[in-house]
């Protein structure tokens, strides 16, 4: 109860605590005229985004996500009690227009491939206006995307992305256009990005802000250098705003007819011949570069058969791939412990608690096609603790490695406590509890 009541005395809509200015009076008194104004105006306001039940969902996203602090050095236990405070002056800036974003903190984090990838961590202030700014444009603008496209969505995971990406190989697509795009967050045009933004939100406050995020600027070795050009990774609005570049390559796959898949700067496309595959690889690296005006890594893209390639870090096309599970769990590993230092910045706890679940289960499929003939798949049950009358109906059951993945046997046979003796990374081992 009295946090409810915090949250509702700090994202009052009026000063909380604080006589109100005549500065403020006037700042609302012009919000007002504006909205009056722009009631016509396509696409989402500024009013909905500072609304008390949007900011009040939005605060305890922010605290859910945890998240390290940015320039200013404020912590998240800090950021209520200075809403309280500080709120109708940041409102009333968000109002009218004037409200200046502060840098993200640059940190490095180790990527799967080997290196560094860098990160901008914005002030927890600047994450909650994002966060809330996230909330009222994703509603607007998630329906009109792609169903190509899978990551940062609700509902929508990275594993759902990978079993789609299997159906599309075994309906015989089975040459895939593995396009990796060369530093794209860092490369994104702002200016075609807010002209994208621009035809969906007609709101001036809005588009400003939007571009304040874009060009505050990034603070490494104690200095801030300016931001020309792409989206800082690290903040809640940054993936919203990479699907919505990204969608306009979406539906031109579309428009072609292709069959593809997307997960935020990664995507696949399933033709059925090299020789399809290579006339697609030219002509949309064609359309990226004059359209979007991004860049095709050469060196990290290629027209190959999928079991060559590897999506968002999986190559599961073959469940048995020639070698051990000790051996599998060894590679995929290096893959996980990229993901779970990048995603960790990026704050989508469930979305890795998901694929958790669902990397233990493919491995158990592994297993499962392994042991290949019955009596070896009874034998290696009965060993690893299954008891007799499980162990002989699920070796002799006729469903197939992914279903039985799921089966009481071999979550018994195979428990989450083996897979991590065999080193299996943990996507959210790391998380605060």
């Amino acid at each position: 109860m009295r946090q409810k009541t915090e949250l509702e005395i700090t994202l009052r809509t009026g000063a909380t605590g604080e006589a109100r200015s005549a500065g403020a009076e006037g700042t609302e008194a012009r919000a007002a005229k504006t909205e009056v104004e722009s009631r016509a105006a396509v696409g989402p306001s500024m009013e909905a985004i500072v609304e008390r039940d949007n900011l009040r969902k939005a605060l305890a996203q922010v605290k859910r996500n945890k998240g390290a602090a940015g320039v200013d050095g404020m912590s998240l236990g800090a950021l209520a009690p200075y809403l309280k405070e500080h709120w109708p002056t940041i409102r009333a800036q968000l109002l009218d227009g004037t409200y200046k974003p502060q840098p993200v903190r640059r940190v490095e984090i180790p990527k799967a491939s080997g290196g560094q990838r860098p990160l901008g961590i914005p002030t927890v202030l600047d994450r909650f206006i994002q966060q809330a700014m996230l909330q009222v444009l994703q509603a607007d603008w998630d329906r009109t995307f792609s169903e190509h496209s899978y990551g940062f969505r609700p509902k929508r995971s990275a594993h759902q992305a990978v079993t789609r990406a299997q159906e599309m190989i075994a309906a015989s697509h089975d040459v895939v256009v593995d396009i990796d795009l060369e530093k794209f967050f860092d490369r994104v045009n702002h200016d075609i990005l807010m002209g994208l933004v621009a035809k969906r939100v007609a709101d001036k406050r809005i588009l400003t802000l939007i571009r304040g995020f874009l060009t505050a600027g990034v603070l490494a070795d104690g200095l801030v250098g300016a931001t020309e050009e792409g989206t800082p990774q690290g903040g809640p609005l940054s993936p919203l705003l990479s699907n919505l570049m990204l969608d306009v390559l979406d539906k031109e796959l579309e428009t072609r007819g292709l069959n593809f898949v997307r997960y935020a700067d990664d995507c696949n496309i399933y033709v059925r011949s090299q020789r399809a595959g290579e006339r697609v690889m030219a002509s949309i690296e064609r359309f990226l570069t004059g359209r979007l005006k991004l860049r095709v890594n050469k060196a990290k893209s290629a027209v190959a058969r999928p079991g060559k390639r590897k999506f968002l870090g999986f190559s599961f096309t073959s469940r048995t791939r020639g070698k051990s599970l000790a051996q599998i769990v060894k590679e995929l590993s290096v893959y996980l412990t990229g993901w779970r230092g990048y995603f960790d910045f990026c704050e989508t706890p469930s979305m890795l608690r998901d694929l958790d679940q669902w990397t233990r289960r493919r491995l158990r499929a592994i297993a499962w096609k392994q042991w290949k003939r019955g009596t070896t798949r009874f034998a290696e049950l009965r060993r690893r603790g299954v008891g007799r009358d499980l162990a002989a109906q699920t070796a002799g059951s006729p469903h197939g490695p992914w279903r039985l993945s799921n089966s009481p046997a071999l979550t018994i046979a195979l428990p989450n406590a083996f897979l991590a003796s065999l080193g299996l990374t943990s996507l959210v081992a790391n998380k605060a509890a």
